[in-house]
This record gives C-alpha cells, sequence and structure tokens, in this order.
C-alpha cells in the first residue's frame, strides 16, 4: 500500500508537471509575448522540477530553482496570449448549467474527505477527487479537452509566479526546523517573558504563530518552529494541555494567514484570477476580522488549556 500511495503520488506530479510543460510551449510559440524566452523557460523549469525532480540529483533540482528565481527577479515572466472566451457562448453555457456548476466543487471536498479515511490518505485523496470531478465538470459542461487545455493555461498564467511559494515556504519552514530556529526564538524570547507568568506565555505563543505564519505564509510550516521555541517552554511546561493549546495555535496561525500576501493560496490568488486592481485588496478585508480572532485565540487558550 505504502508503495501504491507513493507511486500516485509521483503520477499527480508528473501530470502538473506536464501540464506546465505544456504553458511553456504555448508561451514559446507566441512570438508577440514581451519575455517570451524568459516565461517559457520559468515554466519548463518549475515542469522539470514537478515531473521529474524524485529522477535527478538534488543539486539539479536546487539549481532549477535559482533560475527560476533569477527569471522572477528579473522581470522575465510576464502573462502571455491567452486563449480567447466567446462570451456569447459561455452566456449561453452558464445558463444552460445553472446551479449545476457548483456540483463539481461540492464534490471535490466529498471526495478528497472520504478518500482520507481510506488507507490511501489525504494527500491522494485531493488527487483523485481532483480527476474524478474535472471529469464531471467535463460532463456538465460538455467541455471539450481543448477546453479543458486552454483553461489550464489561463489559470497558470494568471495565478503567474505566486502559484509556487506554497511549495517554497513549506521546503522553508523543513529547513527552519532543521537550523534549530525554535531553540533560537526560544532562548531569545526567554529574556522578556517572566517565569511562570501563564498569560504572557500564551499571548507570546499566539502572537508568534500569527507573526511566523505572516513571514511563511503557513501555518503548518510555522507550527513546528514557534510550538517548539514558544509552546513547550512557555506554555505547555507551565501545565497547558497540550492538546488544547497546540489545537488553538494552529488556529491563531490561520489568522496570520489573513494577514499576509506570502499567503499565496489565499491572498494573493484570488487577486490574480479576479484580476484586482489592488493586490491586497483581500488582506485589507480580511484584516479587521484577523485582529478580533486573535485575541479570541489567546482568551481561548487561556481560560482552557489550564
Amino acid at each position: 500500500m505504502e508503495q501504491l500511495i507513493t507511486n500516485l503520488l509521483e503520477f499527480f506530479y508528473i501530470l502538473i508537471g506536464l501540464l506546465l510543460m505544456a504553458t511553456a510551449v504555448r508561451v514559446f510559440k507566441d512570438e508577440t509575448h514581451p519575455t517570451r524566452l524568459g516565461t517559457a523557460a520559468f515554466w519548463l523549469l518549475l515542469g522539470i522540477v514537478f515531473a521529474f525532480g524524485n529522477f535527478i540529483p538534488y543539486l539539479i533540482d536546487g539549481i532549477i530553482i535559482i533560475l527560476m528565481g533569477v527569471l522572477t527577479l528579473f522581470k522575465q515572466v510576464r502573462i502571455g496570449k491567452l486563449a480567447a472566451i466567446d462570451e456569447d457562448v459561455a452566456e449561453a453555457s452558464a445558463k444552460r448549467v445553472g446551479s449545476w456548476i457548483f456540483l463539481p466543487c461540492i464534490l471535490l471536498a466529498l471526495f478528497a474527505v472520504l478518500i482520507s479515511y481510506t488507507p490511501l490518505g489525504g494527500q491522494v485523496g485531493i488527487g483523485i477527487a481532483s480527476i474524478l470531478t474535472l471529469l464531471i465538470a467535463m460532463f456538465i459542461t460538455s467541455a471539450k479537452p481543448k477546453t479543458v487545455a486552454d483553461d489550464a493555461d489561463r489559470m497558470i498564467q494568471q495565478v503567474g509566479t505566486s502559484g509556487i511559494l506554497p511549495q517554497l515556504l513549506a521546503a522553508l519552514g523543513v529547513i527552519f526546523n532543521a537550523a534549530g530556529v525554535g531553540t533560537v526564538i526560544s532562548n531569545g524570547i526567554s529574556g522578556f517573558i517572566p517565569e511562570g507568568n501563564r498569560f504572557i506565555g500564551v499571548v507570546a505563543y499566539c502572537l508568534g504563530m500569527v507573526i511566523f505564519t505572516m513571514i511563511m505564509g503557513n501555518g503548518f510550516a510555522a507550527f513546528t518552529v514557534i510550538t517548539a521555541g514558544i509552546g513547550v517552554p512557555f506554555v505547555i511546561a507551565q501545565g497547558g494541555d497540550p492538546v488544547v493549546a497546540g489545537a488553538l495555535a494552529m488556529t491563531a496561525g490561520f489568522c496570520g494567514t489573513l494577514l499576509t500576501p506570502m499567503a499565496a493560496n489565499f491572498n494573493a490568488l484570488p487577486a490574480a484570477l479576479l484580476e484586482m486592481k489592488d493586490p491586497n485588496a483581500v488582506i485589507k478585508t480580511q484584516a479587521p476580522i484577523a485582529a478580533i480572532l486573535i485575541v479570541v485565540h489567546i482568551g481561548l487558550m487561556y481560560f482552557l488549556a489550564f
């Protein structure tokens, strides 16, 4: 079963890589693209990492990622020519399909959750659910494979370089943990947190999760570092219930997700897809709610964890 899971995950990564390479080919063929070579190279390199990253030396993977960063630094990655949308056809299709268009979205979540309870697990569940619901969406809308390819290319290019942030930030979290950043944080914060003060410990734990999540763009990446550096010595060691404190610390970190452009999936991606004039509009809307939730988390952890 373990080998089956590994093979399925590898298949999904290869599939993603092929989609990215297809975008690279489209961009390369577009002679009107202002940065044709740079943009095509970026998507090709990213596709190689996704599809063949486990089959080539890790040093080569690292060099490829650095090259992608250089292309981004010099603004060589831009949106090219996208497949044209026939507004009349789109409107007629929308009227014909109606609310059924939401069925694939619901089934995606349902299938993923159901499969996550099997030995295959959640990651494989998301991959299988994505393919199944894509087929269902094609059936409902009568879309042709070319339409699927065009829309996949459109989304990849609209999201742009922000799409690789989750992978980079997750990797950064692993590196921080291996480098002992949690220990450094613990040693640094012990200098101004009064020993035995539970409330200050809770505040530091929650705010540490929020701030580090804002930096990392990922609450999961921040959790290990902040729990090791602050949660264990200043909350759990003071008698805090590790289950309650840990759960609330994680959701406190999600408050930080609402406040940072580094959380590309939640903040940068919607702004890009909706073509918002203000790239931080989503964050500005979420900020007041995030501030309230941070205070709520501090109160809940203080009263429920002890």
